[in-house]
């Protein structure tokens, strides 16, 4: 007797185990590791999908075994290094490595499959990939070396960045090897794209974005499944996709918050890296303009090696106690001197004003702005750059850009000047993070400048304008982490965020054996919840997330209810008590989310 150990695709905490199946006769040659299988799940009373982790000659399972109803799909798509990082990113937030495989594994599209089957049937010979000559780093950064860790200071010009990512991407792929490239948002994904588009053949390279057509999507996913020297790009969820042969894994802007995973079990996307690289010996990179303050403790540690760019940095020129000109200077919030750099650098070429908000903001809104310039310079070109008005790129010709943070657009060469407004409006807000993330967005936006022109930072000083006209954003981060250490805020422990009702977080607390020093930031919810926050050693990660899970499972097993009457995916549980790990809305100065009724998990 064949059996087959599955994952049921279920967020049920009780089902997050392998079950044990025996492979009928009929379905033998269609089973193997990876392929999505329906399946009988008495606790349930119904039939669910699922995927075959593994196939073997025996079941420790003492009792009889039900068999697999059907194979719903012969082509693999759980790949073995998949499945393990799934499981380590569940076990490490006290998750469900079903959610894990979700973020994983796109929607299956019957028609693509059917073309891949056939496609495969005649394999032909990837082309080839000439690597491209990495320069401008003071050394680190040349050959292969198998486990290395790197936290990557990008030289701040435009597109740089990704120039050196591409370079780093190519050494891999030229050695059959291949590469797993993960940013922020769409707008770095395709600058990202366009320059690796340039050495990387289309076979050679995978884009799983959200963006995308789910059927073309699908497709870059099974190649990247069954082809050795891919390079894959995505968002956050690109860390999870399949790479045979991985050999790198790059991470751009770590400290951007896109890159914190919103759905369950919700863990920061340089997290799953880091667990993919102890699981791999792949080399991982870092890389920002800013290093982030979980980059900086991991250099601290000894974990990772910083690298830093040869060059000179940004002209950063601080103007927080210079006043605006009487008139346009004076409503645009633009220092005197700014007015004046602006006003010279339209000759040349664009020019960049980041503003804190969008819209008509009575004071500081992206659309205001534009109308207070447009007043100013009756002759220049005046460009709206926001979330509702996203502009990729613009020209190199004279205009005026007002753009909101990370909303920037690139132009060929460099703006001509980078003013940044509204700076005290920025750092007003109360968020354990506001001033880092100020730095970093400051960052990015001064490394829009071409080399050379100047970028003004208005209505910041003290500190902040101190390492941002110096340029040490590295000795900013470890200022940070020393900050965070001696208050015992992450990243310098972690915290796990507890929900329920009063009696069972007190109870999970208890189990997890948390200090009540270290218990913070409780507040009271509607219908009776209680939200607390519990700090723990990095040391201790493992042994409380078992114990919070544990909990979970406890209460689920309480509440379980009537099994639903048609086959398919479970739905979401309503369960006493909800568990996230390293979150980070306790922590960024808005009010907690006040759930109505049960807690969905």
């Amino acid at each position: 007797m064949t059996i087959a150990r599955v994952v049921v695709d279920s967020p049920l905490p009780q089902l997050d185990r392998l079950f044990d199946y025996v492979i009928p006769d009929a379905l033998a040659a269609e089973i193997a590791p990876g392929v999505r299988v329906r399946v009988p799940v008495r606790a349930q009373g119904r039939t669910m999908d699922g995927f075959v982790v593994d196939v073997a000659a025996e079941s420790d399972y003492p009792g009889a075994l039900s068999p697999i109803e059907a194979v719903v799909s012969p082509v693999p798509v759980l790949d073995p290094g998949v499945w393990a990082m799934a499981r380590a990113v569940a076990d490490r937030a006290a998750g469900v490595a079903s959610d894990v495989l979700r973020l994983a594994i796109p929607k299956r599209r019957v028609r693509v499959e059917k073309a891949f089957l056939a496609g495969s049937a005649r394999p032909q010979a990837l082309p080839v990939v000439r690597p491209i000559p990495i320069d401008r780093y003071s050394a680190g950064l040349e050959g292969a070396s198998a486990d290395r860790r790197l936290v990557l200071r990008a030289i701040p010009e435009p597109d740089a960045w990704a120039a050196t990512l591409a370079s780093l991407a190519t050494q891999r792929l030229a050695t059959g090897e291949s590469v797993i490239v993960v940013v922020p948002d769409q707008r770095d994904l395709e600058r990202f794209a366009r320059l690796a588009g340039n050495a990387v053949p289309e076979e050679r390279m995978v884009r799983l974005d959200a963006a995308r057509p789910d059927a073309d999507r699908y497709a870059d996913f099974l190649r990247a499944v069954h082809e050795e020297g891919m390079l894959v790009i995505g968002n956050r969820s690109a860390v999870y996709a399949p790479a045979r042969r991985l050999g790198l894994i790059a991470v751009w802007d770590d400290g951007d918050p896109m890159l914190q995973e919103p759905h369950a079990p919700g863990v920061h996307a340089r997290d799953v890296a880091l667990l993919r690289q102890q699981q791999t010996g792949c080399d991982l990179v870092l890389a920002a303009n800013a290093p982030s303050v979980e980059a900086e403790r991991l250099v601290e540690i000894g974990y990772c090696r910083r690298i830093e760019p040869a060059g000179r940095p940004p002209h950063v020129v601080p103007t927080a106690l210079q006043r605006g000109d009487e008139g346009p200077a004076s409503q645009a919030r633009i220092p005197s001197t700014a007015w004046r750099a602006a006003s010279e650098a339209l000759r040349a070429g664009p020019v960049l004003l980041q503003v804190s908000r969008p819209g008509d903001d009575a004071w500081v809104g992206s659309s205001r702005t534009a109308g207070d310039l447009g007043r100013a310079f009756p002759r220049t070109r005046i460009v709206v750059a926001d979330g509702a008005h996203p502009i990729a790129e613009i020209g190199p010709e004279p205009a005026l850009v007002v753009a909101t943070r990370g909303a920037e657009p690139r132009v060929p060469g460099g703006y001509r000047a980078v003013l940044l407004l509204d700076g005290e409006r920025m750092l007003a807000r109360e968020s354990l993070r506001v001033a880092e993330d100020y730095v970093r967005t400051a960052a990015n936006a001064s490394a829009l400048a071409a080399p050379g022109a100047p970028v003004y930072l208005a209505g910041v000083g003290g500190r902040i304008a101190r390492f941002l006209s110096t340029w040490r954003l590295d000795d900013f981060a470890r200022e940070e982490l020393a900050s965070r250490v001696a208050a015992r805020m992450p990243p310098a422990v972690r915290t796990a965020t507890l929900i329920g009702a009063p009696r069972v977080v007190e109870e999970a607390i208890a189990a997890a054996r948390i200090d009540g020093d270290d218990v913070i930031a409780p507040v009271r919810l509607e219908d009776e919840l209680l939200r607390a926050v519990i700090r723990f050693d990095y040391r201790r990660g493992a042994e409380v997330a078992s114990a919070l899970k544990t909990e979970i499972l406890r209460h689920a097993t309480r509440r379980r209810g009537r099994p639903g009457p048609r086959a398919g995916r479970a739905p979401s549980p309503s369960i006493a008590l909800r568990v996230r790990f390293d979150d980070p809305e306790p922590f960024n100065g808005e009010r907690p989310v006040r759930r109505t009724g049960r807690i969905e998990r």
